[in-house]
């Protein structure tokens, strides 16, 4: 028997999915734009190598396999063979995704040309908010330049000597030419910052860094991501991608673990016939998750201490994949134990009993 399988959505997870319908016989599977949906609008992707992506990299822009946290205090430069850094355009990895589902005749509708009511239902539309959350929200040029200044063997994850006054702030540096990158101007806060704030934080960034402030802008983007738990798009239809737990709380990163959501219900669906998407995550990393936003949100000054201190304490693998979701509780541990205590110990205190004041430690 075919379950009639509907997926609300035209994004990441519902077209990754979408264009894996073959590995899914027992589910005809169809795509549901929604009712005002945003335009599509490109975006740079970034993730570390992993089992299973050779797909994603065989799409990347570039890869690094060098990268680092930069800080007042030095900087953590970390290498790794086996797990490079990669860089992939989202219309490019969608376009992709569209050409298999057109091959697999998978069938793309508007919301109000079909009913639904009867299908097995999966809502890929982003989670809401819960309340007042920390958001990551970023605005990013890349630029050509005249001279040749960026070094392209190293990715910038993190340059934290900007303004820090909006909160959290750095600079994320990816040069795809020693004359060609993607500087986008990224901000852990409550509160968005004015466009003119990233757009002169990135320029004067430029000037101070690299001397340079003679470059043509070749593409803008911007972007929103709330940090946290979320809730449901709405909670009486089961959920697909970030709207079923796939975004990492601490990070924001959604990509790969989309990736192995889809794995993991593909696999499970092909023992149990049943389809279902679960979070990508284990509960330890969530709790440890929360952990660090609390200590974010209360002490933001420490932030580029912390990530600094991380970055010096592991391995280009290591880091990579701490970052990915491939943990072992000796990684854990390592990280913990990276971590300035005060703040962290503090950080549980108010996870345990509650109270986001703010202050200094």
């Amino acid at each position: 028997m075919v379950t009639q399988t509907s997926i609300i959505g035209d994004g990441c997870a519902a077209m990754m999915l979408a264009s894996q319908a073959d590995r899914l016989p027992d589910h005809n599977i169809r795509l549901i734009k929604p009712e005002n949906a945003p335009p599509s609008v490109d975006h740079m992707w970034g993730f570390w190598a992993g089992k299973g992506l050779d797909e994603q990299i065989s799409f990347a822009r570039k890869k690094w396999n060098n990268w680092s946290i930069i800080t007042e205090s030095g900087e953590a430069v970390m290498n790794s063979n086996d797990h490079a850094y990669h860089a992939i355009h989202r219309e490019k990895w969608l376009g992709h995704c569209r050409e298999k589902i057109e091959k697999l005749g998978i069938a793309l509708l508007e919301q109000n040309e079909v009913d639904i009511e009867n299908d097995v239902i999966f809502d890929s539309r982003p989670p809401r908010m819960n309340g007042k959350v920390m958001l990551q929200h970023f605005y990013g040029i890349e630029v050509e330049t005249k001279m040749p200044v960026f070094d392209d063997s190293k990715a910038i994850l993190m340059d934290f000597r900007v303004d820090q006054s909006k909160g959290l702030h750095f600079i994320y540096l990816l040069p795809f030419s020693n004359t060609n990158a993607l500087i986008e101007s990224t901000i852990f806060s409550f509160e968005l910052a004015s466009e003119d704030f990233y757009l002169a934080s990135i320029h004067d960034y430029l000037e101070r860094i690299y001397s340079c402030s003679d470059f043509v802008i070749k593409h803008q983007e911007k972007g929103v991501i709330p940090m946290g738990r979320l809730q449901p798009h709405d909670p009486e239809i089961p959920g697909l991608g970030g709207n079923a737990g796939a975004i990492r709380p601490g990070s924001g990163y959604a990509f790969v673990y989309i990736h192995k959501q889809i794995e993991e219900a593909i696999n499970h669906c092909k023992k149990t016939g049943k389809l279902r998407f679960k979070p990508p995550h284990k509960k330890i990393d969530l709790w440890m998750d929360d952990v660090m936003l609390t200590v974010l949100e209360n002490y933001p000054n420490r932030g580029p201490d912390i990530f600094y201190r991380m970055g010096k304490s592991l391995s280009g693998d290591q880091f990579a994949k701490f970052m990915s979701g491939d943990i072992t509780w000796g990684l854990r541990l390592k990280v913990i134990t990276s971590m300035p205590k005060l703040p962290f110990i503090r950080g549980v205190t108010k996870r345990i009993f509650g109270g986001r004041s703010s202050g200094v430690a």
